[in-house]
C-alpha cells in the first residue's frame, strides 16, 4: 500500500570518493554537503558533513525543529535503519520494513510503502535513478518510485543467502547489496534500471576459484561468509569493497574441527572490479575464526599522507578492537601488520599465526580489568570469576574460556567517521566480554553478571595511533554509528536514547538531547535553503541488552532554535547482562537457593547440572535483613560452590550435602556463580 503526495523537485545527488582533502559528496546543483544521499554518507562510507553551521560555539541551541512518529507510535521490533537525504526528503525503513519518505523541512509524511511480506529488519535504501531501493524478505529486491512510493520493479533472487537486511547501494546504473546469513553468502551487483542480477561473489571459495584451496572437504558449501554489511566503492579505481564474516560450519561457529585450513574469504576484506565482480585482491584479518570474530563493518576509504607519501588507504575495522589499514589499490599494509603466532589447539584445526597491525589496538585483550564507563577516573571492574581467561585467540574446546572483546565487543556493525577536518577515524566499541567452548550454542556465552559498556575512540589513519579515547556507560558497537562535521563535532546516539554531541578534537561532551527510544542508526545532516539540519532515527534493537533497551519509531531532526522539546526519559538499558529467569520471592523457596539444578514451574530440577540456568532459582528476591542458604544437594556428585562478584561478599565451595548461609544488610542486585563451571550464574536482589 502507498501512501503518496508529491516529493520535492530535484535530482538525486551523484556521490564523489573523497580524499583527504575534498569533499565528501556534491550535489547535482553543485552544493557540497546539501544532501546526505546514502548510508554512509558517500561511497567511501566517511559519515562527515562539510556543513558547518552548527559549532562549538552554537551547539548549546540545538534543539528538535520535529519528529515524525513513522509508525503511529510502535514501540516494538528492531530498528536499525539510517535515514537518508535528497533534496530535502529524508528516506527511512521502519521496524517492520516499511519505506517512509518525509519532508524534511517539516517532518510531514509524504509517502509510505508497506512491505506486503512481512515484517524485516533493515538497514537503509538507496537512492538514485529516480528510484528508491530496499528489499524484503524471501530475498525479494524492490524498486521504489523516488516522487510517489509506488513499485516500479521487483525481483527475487534465491541461492546466495539472505537479500533482506544489508543496507543497499546505488552507482552509476548499478545497485550492490550483501547477504546477511545463509550457508555460503554472497555479494551480489543488480542493474537499477531492472533488477536483474549482473554478478555475484561467495564468500566461501569453491575448488578451483581463488581461495578454494583453504576449506576442507566440502566445508566450503556450508562456511558462511556472509558479507552483511554494506560496500565501499572507489569509482576512480572502479573497485568495490566488500566484508566478508565470520567462518561458520555444520555445528557452530565455534567449531572448526571439520574445516580445517584458512577458510577465505571469511573474515576478510576483498577488492572486486566494479562492473564485473572480478577478484582483484583481499586481505584476511582472522585466519580460521572459531571465535565469532566477524569484523565485518563497513570499510572507510580515504587518502592520507604516510611518511611524505599521500597513499590511498581503507580502514578495515573490526571485533577485534584493532585497526587494518591497508592501501586500497593492492591490498598492502603501509604500516605494517604481521603474522605473530597465536596458541594452538590441534583439535580445532587452529591456524599458528594471525595478523596483527604494528601499533597494536585500541581497546584491551584481555578480560581482566575493564572501565565501567563511568566519569570516575581509575573506576575498574574485574572479569567475571572462576573463568579461566585468555587473551585475544586463545583457542577453546570444552571448557569456557573467557576473551575480549569477544563477538559482541570492539566494533562491530556500527557505522565509522572520518573527518575530513581532524583527519581522525571514529567509531564506537564495546566492552563485552565472550566465553567460547564446543558445549555452547550458537555463538559464545557472554557471561551473566557482566557489565557491558564501551566508548569512543579516535584513531590517527596516518599513524593507526590513538589520539584520544573516551568511555561511556554503554557498548556502542551496534548500529550505534557517528557523524562528524566540518565544524569539529561529533554526534553519536546511545541506547539509553541520548544523541551525544563531542568534540570531535577531544571526547569532550557539548550537548545530548533525550529521543525517547534507543539509537541503533547513524545520525545525518542535510541542509534546506541555506539551514542545515541534523536527523537520527531512534527505534532501538535487542543487540546487546535484549528486552531492556527502549524501542520506538521516533525520527528526529535538529536545528538551531527548534522549538520541539526532548522526549520523556525512557528506563535506561540494564547494562549487567541478565540471568536466565524471572525473580521468585524468597519466601516461596524458603530464602534457598539450589545450587548446579534448573529450576522449572516452581520445581527444582532432579538433575545435577552445569547448565546457565542451574541455580534454583537463578533469581531470588529478597527484603533487606534476610538470610538466604545456599545448598549443595546431597545426591549432587560435585563440589560446588558459590561465588559472589564483584563486591566479593562470599566465596563458598560446598561438598554434596552441605549448605552455606549469608545475609545481606545493604539494596542491591548481587551476582555469584558456580566455582564448578562458571557457567551456572544466578542473583540476588535485596529490596529495601
Amino acid at each position: 500500500m502507498v501512501r503518496r503526495r508529491e516529493l520535492l523537485a530535484g535530482a538525486v545527488a551523484a556521490v564523489a570518493l573523497a580524499g583527504a582533502g575534498a569533499s565528501p559528496a556534491v550535489a547535482a546543483t553543485g552544493r557540497a554537503d546539501r544532501n546526505f544521499p546514502k548510508v554512509g554518507g558517500n561511497l567511501a562510507n566517511q559519515n562527515h558533513t562539510a556543513l558547518r553551521a552548527v559549532h562549538r560555539g552554537n551547539v548549546r541551541r540545538l534543539r528538535a525543529a520535529w519528529t515524525n512518529h513513522i509508525e503511529g507510535g510502535l514501540m516494538a521490533g528492531n530498528s536499525q535503519s539510517t535515514a537518508v537525504a535528497v533534496d530535502g526528503v529524508l528516506f527511512i525503513e521502519s521496524a517492520l520494513g516499511n519505506v517512509v519518505a518525509v519532508d524534511g523541512r517539516t517532518g510531514a509524511t509524504i509517502w509510505k510503502y508497506e512491505q506486503t511480506r512481512g515484517a524485516v529488519t533493515r538497514r537503509g535504501v538507496a537512492v538514485g535513478a529516480g528510484k528508491v531501493f530496499t528489499c524484503a524478505n524471501d530475498n525479494w529486491l524492490i524498486a521504489l518510485d523516488q516522487r510517489t512510493g509506488q513499485v516500479v520493479w521487483e525481483r527475487q533472487h534465491n541461492g546466495y543467502g539472505n537479500l533482506e537486511k544489508v543496507a543497499v547501494t546505488y552507482h552509476d546504473g548499478m545497485l550492490y547489496c550483501g547477504t546477511n546469513d545463509g550457508p555460503r553468502g554472497a555479494a551480489l551487483a543488480f542493474d537499477a534500471a531492472t533488477g536483474d542480477l549482473v554478478w555475484h561473489f561467495w564468500g566461501t571459495a569453491a575448488p578451483g576459484e581463488v581461495g578454494g584451496g583453504t576449506w576442507e572437504g566440502d566445508s566450503w558449501q556450508v562456511g558462511g561468509a556472509t558479507p552483511w554489511m554494506h560496500c565501499a566503492i572507489d569509482a576512480e579505481l572502479g573497485l568495490v569493497y566488500w566484508t566478508f564474516g565470520n567462518a561458520r560450519g555444520s555445528k557452530s561457529s565455534q567449531d572448526g574441527s571439520e574445516r580445517g585450513g584458512q577458510n577465505l574469504f571469511a573474515n576478510s576484506i576483498v577488492a572486486m572490479d566494479l562492473k564485473t565482480g572480478a577478484y582483484r585482491w583481499h586481505f584476511q584479518s582472522i585466519h580460521h575464526d572459531i571465535w565469532d570474530m566477524d569484523n565485518v563493518m563497513a570499510p572507510v576509504l580515504l587518502d592520507a599522507r604516510i611518511r611524505g607519501r599521500t597513499r590511498k588507504l581503507v580502514v578495515y575495522g573490526s571485533k577485534t578492537g584493532m585497526y587494518y589499514i591497508l592501501d586500497r589499490s593492492d591490498g598492502s599494509a603501509p604500516l605494517g601488520i604481521d603474522e605473530l603466532p597465536v596458541p594452538q589447539e590441534p583439535r580445532q584445526k587452529t591456524w599458528p599465526t594471525q595478523p596483527f597491525p604494528r601499533q597494536g589496538g585500541w581497546t584491551e585483550q584481555r578480560p581482566v580489568w575493564q572501565p565501567l564507563g563511568t566519569e570516575v577516573p581509575g573506576l575498574p571492574h574485574r572479569a567475571v570469576p572462576n573463568y579461566r581467561i585468555g587473551s585475544l585467540y586463545t583457542p577453546h574446546w570444552d571448557e569456557p574460556i573467557l576473551t575480549i572483546p569477544g563477538h559482541g565487543g570492539g566494533a562491530d556493525w556500527n557505522h565509522q567517521s572520518y573527518s575530513h577536518s581532524t583527519r581522525l577515524v571514529y567509531t564506537g566499541f564495546g566492552y563485552v566480554a565472550a566465553a567460547h567452548s564446543l558445549t555452547e550454542s550458537s555463538n559464545g556465552l557472554r557471561p551473566p553478571g557482566e557489565y557491558m559498556t564501551g566508548g569512543v575512540v579516535a584513531v590517527a589513519p596516518s599513524t593507526n595511533r590513538v589520539r584520544w579515547k573516551r568511555n561511556l556507560p554503554y557498548s556502542l558497537a551496534h548500529g550505534n554509528g557517528i557523524l562528524t562535521t566540518a565544524s569539529d563535532l561529533l554526534f553519536i546516539g546511545q541506547p539509553d536514547g541520548n544523541l551525544l554531541c563531542l568534540d570531535a578534537r577531544d571526547g569532550r561532551e557539548l550537548w545530548r538531547w533525550q529521543t525517547g527510544a534507543a539509537v541503533s542508526s547513524s545520525p545525518i545532516s542535510y541542509e534546506i535553503d541555506g539551514e542545515q539540519y541534523l536527523a537520527v532515527y531512534a527505534g532501538g534493537t535487542g543487540i546487546p541488552y535484549g528486552n531492556s533497551a527502549p524501542r520506538g519509531d521516533h525520527l528526529w531532526a535538529f536545528k538551531l532554535g527548534g522549538s520541539v522539546p526532548p522526549a520523556a526519559t525512557p528506563p535506561p538499558p540494564v547494562v549487567r547482562r541478565p540471568v536466565s529467569g524471572q525473580p521468585v520471592d524468597g519466601a516461596v523457596v524458603n530464602n534457598t537457593v539450589v545450587l548446579a539444578r534448573v529450576y522449572e514451574g516452581g520445581q527444582v530440577g532432579a538433575v545435577e547440572s552445569t547448565a546457565v540456568n542451574a541455580m534454583a532459582p537463578t533469581h531470588l528476591r529478597v527484603p533487606v535483613g534476610a538470610t538466604v542458604t545456599f545448598v549443595n544437594p546431597a545426591d549432587n556428585v560435585n563440589v560446588h560452590g558459590a561465588t559472589q562478584f564483584f563486591e566479593g561478599l562470599f566465596d563458598v565451595r560446598l561438598k554434596p550435602g552441605e549448605s552455606f548461609q549469608y545475609t545481606f544488610t545493604e539494596p542491591g542486585e548481587y551476582f555469584f556463580n558456580d566455582s564448578y563451571s562458571p557457567r551456572p550464574t544466578g542473583k540476588i536482589e535485596v529490596t529495601g
